[in-house]
């Protein structure tokens, strides 16, 4: 692993923002001159390279030198990713951004302020609209459904009044989403296990069983080139495991006990569909990760006790945050 040392490492940032990239040098520029526009400072900026093939490296050493390289040799995902930048961050507040997303100006300051406003909050998740279709939201947060179905608030919808408002959320969005470093240093980071896809769900459920909320920050904007560099039928294999993942790490025992009539009939409801769909790449690869994840189910439920047993809030306001089945 190569690094390359920052411009000014004198005084310790306050926010240090992570941009895990792999062959992302059409969307670098865009994502990191609207970095440079941040009204917040101090701020570092780190961007951990997965092995990419293309111009990137060149890129960053020519045109961004304020910013952290940390250029891994192989791809660790987008959970590895982030890890490594997080690791070697300095700030109180760590941020994951998305190489395909560019920030409006007082989006970091925003995330702070969030934050700071509520110290119950572990984690805060920004306003991400479509970078092609700016009045349209690709999400406000993260919800989770009681079927273990997961998904982000108000996803294709035309943006309004009603995502206006500061409020609770179940957890932050991974494309733009700050975390206390107090919290991650208590909870652990992303599972790499995860790969890419639903590791922030996965880490909202920790943070969110041990005790720290999620506050969505209205005026923290970001504009999101959604799946410009993933999608396809790799990503729809991580969504089949990993969805099976989070409910096997983190849906607590009495709710499961309660709602898994609802939790299996969702699982069956995708393999069905998957299987009718068998022609296409896409639905096969679903039905795959299912399968997948049966594989690893003793390392899960490992990981499962672990979990519950660090604990600290009840079912009851666990079912303040989860979502119905209407969601």
């Amino acid at each position: 692993m190569r690094t390359s040392p920052t411009s000014n490492r004198r005084s310790k940032p306050l926010a240090s923002v992570v941009i895990p990239n792999w062959n992302g040098e059409k969307y670098l520029s865009s994502c990191l001159n609207s970095l440079r526009r941040q009204t917040l400072f101090p701020l570092e900026i780190i961007v951990v390279d997965n092995g990419s093939t293309d111009g990137s490296l060149a890129l960053l050493a020519r045109d961004y030198p304020e910013v952290q390289v940390i250029a891994l040799e192989e791809n660790r995902g987008y959970a590895g990713g982030v890890n490594a930048g997080f690791c070697a961050a300095t700030g109180a507040v760590l941020v994951a951004f998305n190489n395909d997303a560019e920030a409006d100006p007082c989006w970091i300051e925003e995330l702070v302020a969030a934050l700071e406003r509520h110290p119950e909050a572990g984690m805060a998740t920004s306003r991400v609209r479509l970078f092609d279709r700016r009045d349209h939201l690709h999400t406000a947060g993260d919800f989770y459904r009681l079927d273990g179905i997961p998904g982000n608030r108000g996803v294709w919808q035309p943006d309004g009044p009603a995502y206006d408002e500061e409020s609770w959320v179940f957890g932050a969005a991974g494309v733009a989403a700050a975390y206390r470093r107090s919290v991650l240093d208590e909870i652990g980071m992303l599972d790499e296990s995860f790969g890419s896809y639903l590791e922030d769900i996965d880490l909202s459920w920790r943070a969110q069983l041990a005790g720290y909320r999620c506050i969505y920050a209205p005026r923290a904007v970001v504009y999101h080139m959604v799946s410009a560099t993933g999608g396809g039928s790799l990503a729809s294999f991580f969504v089949g495991r990993n969805t099976i993942f989070v409910i096997v790490k983190n849906y607590p025992s009495a709710l499961l006990r309660r709602y898994w009539p609802v939790v299996l009939r969702a699982q069956l409801f995708i393999s069905i569909e998957a299987l009718r769909a068998w022609r296409g790449q896409a639905a096969r690869a679903r039905l795959r990760g299912q399968l997948a994840a049966l594989r690893h189910l003793p390392r899960l439920l490992r990981q499962r006790r672990a979990i519950q047993h660090t604990r600290r809030v009840t079912d009851e306001y666990l079912l303040t945050v989860l979502s119905p089945l209407t969601s």
